[in-house]
This record gives structure tokens, C-alpha cells and sequence, in this order.
């Protein structure tokens, strides 16, 4: 088989170093990659977890100044994945999340610390690092999207093919246009067919303008984005180039998420054994302080406390929840209001609401293993992996009728329901009553109809969540925009 060379573009790669579902994509695509005849190398910045865990470092490149100081690509392997490394102290030596500060604000140098992170990234796609050759790169979201403008401003020893990749659309690298100086792009850069971005620049709109084609992580979002409501302001840029847009719809990786094999639980388990998930169940509650009550219908949320996740269409409709008999484990973090609400809930409701704030990798593989269901009330969801988790995991996912949650989770409705393929239970994105009748449907199924409860339980851990069909696709699209060796 043809070995294609892709340069995947990351700021960050699981398990090294993860603020959400981008991290898992990169960490588990060149794995399913490999097996399409695609060899990945991921470049990802020098952060300090990434730094600790390289295996066999071996100097690529040295930058005697890079956005305000030396810098070093480093290639080496961890957790059997082929990195590069951008070492950077000035931009990347820094503790606690990678994007923003101990303020919870944004680095006041994002700019620099990705500007720089693009320009590695062009230089090694381009030609410029001496022993270093790839035939497409990958660009995932604004982080990496510079690279593709670099790469058109500033025209490499050869061009790979470009794709640009939208993990979510609602964030897009947005800087003062007089940044272009010290990001090192001519001025020209600054116009409606360059970064210019209502008087400002965006780094993924660069990603978007001069990539030649453009991915999304599911097919309902792709569609999604061409809308005003979806596009969030770059709705027509897409629109015009809807012809090298598609969706390609994200994978997990099925060896880390196993609950056959998965240490983080109580008792593993699998569709022939469901009743071992009762274990996983009482381990939850214990854990969260929740009465052990068997009989309860326990919800589970992990992910972030924002609007755009629709956590807070969820505190007022717990009173009513807890009052017909539910329990609710949730584990995340962000806007302050939402997390004191949530706090609040659990000191009014202690045996039937636990609230823990922050991130726990195994706390979160303990609540898809064993809530009855999962909720993910998204108001928009480009594909959303955690549901995949919870079809896996045997907890029945209730979510909002967008993005990739639309394309993986089948409503139970009266004919899916006959024709034995629902998986779930969907409402209307942002609607409180859509949401509160989708959580008396599922508790109703719950209470009162066990067989068909486990059939949904079962039918979505025969669901096929793997990367297989995603890496097919990938490496059908990377092989059609590999330059001929005659352009290079």
C-alpha cells in the first residue's frame, strides 16, 4: 500500500495533554490512519507535559528568533505516536492549560505562541527543515490555521496539499490587525480575500481561505455552517466554498474506551452482560455522596458548563427531576454562575445531586459506565464524542437534535423504536420543554419498560464508533490533493 505523509497540526494530543474532544481526535486518527496507508507525524507545541514525555528526541530545526525568542523542533515518539515537538520556552513553558492563564483569561500572547506554532508548521510542510517531507498537512482549527496562510504568503520549496480541519467553529483565533507585523505577514494579508475579519484577523479564516479542502467532524455540521445561525460569521466564506467543504463524521478510540477492559470501573462489562453494569451504578453513587438506590434513574454530564453546551437549561428542571425519583452525577467546569448553580443544587439536594467541579479522566469513564443515561442539551455540537462514550458504555444518551449528536444517536421514536435501531432519545436544541419531555420519555422507558431499556442499551453498544470509516474517508480526501511531482 502507498504510504501517504500527512503532518497533522495540533495543540494538543491525548494523553499528553487535553482540554477536550480535539485532543482525542489527534491522539487516536494516526492509529486508524496507518491502516489506510497514511503515515502521521503530529506537530504539537512544547508544553511542559508534552516536553517530559518525549522518548529518543532528535533536533530537527533551530530558530535563532521565533516570535520573541529561540526556539527548537524536536521529533521524537510517546504513547507510540511520531511528534514533533515546537520548543518554545518563551511561549510554551508555562503551567496549567495550554490556551489560557491562571486568570482564566486568555493568554494576553496567543497570538505569538500559535503564530509561531503555523510558522513551524508551514516550514516543515513546505520543505524548509532540511530531511523533512510530507505530502499533505493537516490543519485543525484556528490554532493551526495560520500554516495555510504562511503557506500562501510566503510560498514554500514545495506545497503540500492542505486540509483544514473545524473542530468548532465558534472559536477562530481573532487578533488586532496589527499583529500581521509581528506575525511576520505582509500587509496585503489584511483584505477580504486574505485574514481580514470585520477590521480584525483570524487565524481560522486563513485556515478556511487558502486550504484546499475543508473538513468538518460530522455531516449535519458541515451542513450546519453554511447557515447564518451555524456559521458564525463566516457562513459565507463556507457558502462560497461549499464545494471543498464535507463532513467526516469522528471516531473514539474503542481500546481506551472499553468498558470490557477499562480499569477505571467497578465491574466491566459488555452487551452480553449488562447487569454487571449495577456494580458500576453503586460505585457512582458512593462516589458523588448520592444515595445508593438501585431503582433510581441516575443522569450523567460530563463537558463543559457553558451555553453552548446548554448546561444551563438543566438546574431548573432538576427540582421537578429529583422529585420523580432521578439522581444526577455531573462532572465539568467553566462559567462561574453556571458552576455556583450547580453547586447549589447539590447542597439542596445531597443524596440526589453530586456536582464535581474540574476534570477526572477516569471519574468521567466511571459516569458513562454507570449512569442509566447521558445528557448532552448542546445548542450546537459539531460532533461531540462523549455520546459515543455513553453508546459504548450502555448509558442511554438523551441529546440535542444537532451537529454530530444528530448523526449518532437514533431517537426512540415509535418507528425506531419497532424497526428495534434506537439508541436514544433526541430534542430541539435549546428548548427547555423540548428537553424536559425528551427526560420524561427516557424515565418513563426506564421505570416502566425495562426490556425496551435494555434494547436501547444494546443497540447502541453494537453502534460502530470506531475510526474505521473516518480514516477511509481521510485518506480517500488526502490522496486526491497530493501534488503531482512535477509542482514541488
Amino acid at each position: 500500500m502507498t504510504s501517504i505523509r500527512l503532518l497533522s497540526v495540533a495543540s494538543e494530543i491525548y494523553p499528553l495533554v487535553k482540554t477536550g474532544g480535539l485532543a482525542d481526535v489527534a491522539g487516536a486518527l494516526p492509529g486508524a490512519l496507518a491502516g489506510e496507508g497514511v503515515a502521521t507525524t503530529t506537530l504539537i507545541p512544547g508544553y511542559p507535559a508534552v516536553m517530559a514525555a518525549i522518548e529518543g528526541g532528535e533536533r530537527l530545526h533551530a530558530y535563532a528568533e521565533l516570535m520573541g525568542g529561540p526556539a527548537t523542533l524536536m521529533r521524537g515518539r510517546a504513547h507510540g505516536l511520531d511528534l514533533i515537538l515546537l520548543d518554545a520556552p518563551h511561549l510554551f513553558d508555562r503551567p496549567g492549560n495550554p490556551y489560557l492563564g491562571p486568570d482564566g483569561l486568555d493568554w494576553p500572547d496567543n497570538a505569538l505562541r500559535f503564530g509561531a506554532f503555523a510558522r513551524a508548521a508551514a516550514d516543515l510542510a513546505g520543505g524548509r527543515v532540511a530531511g523533512f517531507e510530507v505530502d499533505v498537512i493537516q490543519l485543525h482549527d484556528w490554532q493551526a490555521g495560520l500554516a495555510a496562510a504562511y503557506l500562501h504568503y510566503d510560498p514554500p520549496v514545495r506545497r503540500p496539499g492542505v486540509v483544514t480541519t473545524i473542530h468548532n467553529l465558534a472559536f477562530q483565533g481573532v487578533f488586532p490587525a496589527w499583529m500581521l507585523g509581528p506575525l511576520g505577514l505582509p500587509a496585503q494579508a489584511f483584505a477580504l480575500d486574505g485574514l481580514e475579519y470585520h477590521g480584525q484577523i483570524s487565524f481560522l479564516k486563513g485556515g478556511l481561505i487558502f486550504a484546499d479542502r475543508i473538513t468538518t467532524v460530522s455531516p449535519t455540521y458541515a451542513t450546519e455552517i453554511m447557515g447564518e445561525a451555524g456559521g458564525m460569521g463566516l457562513h459565507g466564506l463556507l457558502g462560497g466554498r461549499s464545494d471543498v467543504v464535507s463532513g467526516i463524521l469522528n471516531g473514539i478510540d474503542t481500546a481506551v474506551w472499553d468498558p470490557a477492559t477499562d480499569p477505571a470501573l467497578a465491574a466491566p462489562f459488555d452487551a452480553s452482560n449488562l447487569g454487571a453494569r449495577a456494580a458500576n451504578k453503586a460505585a457512582l453513587q458512593r462516589s458523588f455522596g448520592l444515595e445508593e438506590d438501585p431503582a433510581a434513574f441516575l443522569i450523567g454530564s460530563v463537558g463543559r458548563l457553558t451555553e453552548q453546551k446548554g448546561m444551563d437549561l438543566v438546574p431548573p428542571l432538576i427540582p421537578d427531576l429529583v422529585a420523580a425519583g432521578a439522581q444526577f452525577a455531573l462532572l465539568g467546569s467553566g462559567d462561574r454562575e453556571l458552576e455556583d448553580a450547580y453547586r447549589t443544587l447539590a447542597t439542596a439536594y445531597p443524596a440526589r445531586v453530586g456536582v464535581r467541579i474540574g476534570y477526572d479522566e477516569a471519574l468521567a469513564h466511571a459516569i458513562e459506565g454507570g449512569a442509566d443515561a447521558f445528557l448532552m442539551p448542546s445548542r450546537f455540537e459539531p460532533c461531540g464524542l462523549t455520546q459515543m462514550y455513553a453508546l459504548r458504555y450502555g448509558a442511554v444518551p438523551i441529546v440535542a437534535r444537532v451537529g454530530g449528536l444528530a448523526d449518532t444517536v437514533i431517537d426512540a421514536s415509535p418507528y425506531a423504536l419497532a424497526q428495534v435501531v434506537a439508541t436514544g432519545f433526541h430534542f430541539a436544541a435549546g428548548s427547555a420543554a423540548s428537553l424536559r419531555a425528551a427526560l420524561t420519555r427516557a424515565m418513563a422507558m426506564h421505570r416502566d419498560e425495562p426490556g425496551a431499556w435494555s434494547r436501547l442499551q444494546r443497540n447502541g453498544m453494537a453502534t460502530d464508533c470506531s475510526w474505521g470509516s473516518a480514516a477511509r474517508q481521510y485518506a480517500a480526501l488526502f490522496a486526491a490533493i497530493i501534488p503531482p511531482p512535477s509542482s514541488a
